[in-house]
């Protein structure tokens, strides 16, 4: 994707602690609660061996936080606002074009929740480095980005986008980060709709969790639909969303336990195959409808 270089960009919508003192504690997976693109690698497919390697009492309490203390995000530093102004420097940094992105997601988000006749209500993004502390438990790098209910944040460490490409594979580009975040904050909607509660905890490739991840997937291919229309991109290209599909393929459960444990297993997905995955952010842009992103009746 190709922002417009003349859009103006809205750094308060991102508060950046990179750099800031790392927290004490164990790692965790966003916590209870926490929902992100690939939190199924926290842990048992890159730092702790096999599923085997864990008890199931030591696995449920390190998704669930693991005892980790809440935190907050340190005090807003001015780089973005400085360095991170138009569409033109979205182009050219890193930083910038998540920025970008998360302006050209909530303005899809507040104007389609404006012509239902609900109010959306933002949800800053969290950049940092290293360890932090969240609402929903620790977070490191290796927990992939995340949304947590608990504090309405999306926590993302952006070391993460480059082993996107990697570790998991994925071809990258500019289109490969928009999904990402624009999935995270598919379930920042989830959250506003109440739909959280009730799409989480099941696991296997027709549990609740893999649903609740595709509707995520599916609400990211409606952003993609419109996201021309937001005033930040310019209108996306067959490439674009080849890599948008490339990126949510490489994160499918299936791939990632092919890759780091050698075998699948269906019974523990939690957050779809790379079919599915693919198949639900298609389903999305194609429509460019909500109503068409329900995950929750029949197969998926």
């Amino acid at each position: 994707m190709t922002f417009d270089p003349n859009a103006r960009l809205d750094a308060s919508q991102v508060e950046d602690v990179r750099g800031s003192r790392a927290v004490k504690g164990g790692l965790a997976a966003g916590g209870a609660g926490g929902l992100g693109i690939v939190i199924l690698l926290v842990y048992t497919l890159l730092g702790g061996g096999g599923p085997g390697s864990m008890s199931a009492d030591d696995l449920s309490n390190l998704l669930n936080g693991g005892g980790a203390v809440a935190g907050s995000p340190g005090p807003d530093s001015t780089l973005l606002a400085t360095t991170c102004q138009t569409g033109a420097d979205a182009n050219n940094r890193q930083d910038c074009r998540i920025l970008g992105y998360v302006n050209s997601v909530q303005a899809f988000w507040k104007d389609e929740f404006a012509q239902s006749g609900k109010k959306y209500v933002s949800s800053k993004t969290v950049f940092f480095s290293g360890q932090a502390s969240t609402g929903c438990g620790d977070a490191s790098t290796e927990v992939g980005p995340f949304y947590c209910p608990t504090d309405k944040l999306v926590w993302i460490d952006l070391g993460f986008l480059d082993e996107l490409h990697t570790k998991f594979g994925a071809t990258g580009g500019s289109t490969a980060q928009g999904y990402i975040i624009a999935h995270e904050y598919g379930h920042h909607v989830q959250d506003l709709l109440g739909k959280l509660d009730s799409g989480s905890g099941q696991e296997g490739a027709q549990g609740q969790s893999v649903r609740t991840e595709l509707q995520a997937d599916c609400y990211a291919g409606v952003w993609a639909n419109h996201a021309s229309a937001t005033g930040y991109l310019q209108p996306l290209t067959d490439t674009d969303i080849a890599d948008a599909l490339d990126a949510a393929a490489a994160v499918g459960d299936d791939r990632i336990q092919s890759e780091f444990q050698g075998r699948v297993t269906p019974e523990s997905w939690t957050h779809g195959s790379s079919a599915q995955r693919s198949h639900w952010f298609t389903v999305g842009y194609q429509s460019g409808k909500m109503a068409q992103c329900d995950t929750f009746s029949g197969n998926i």
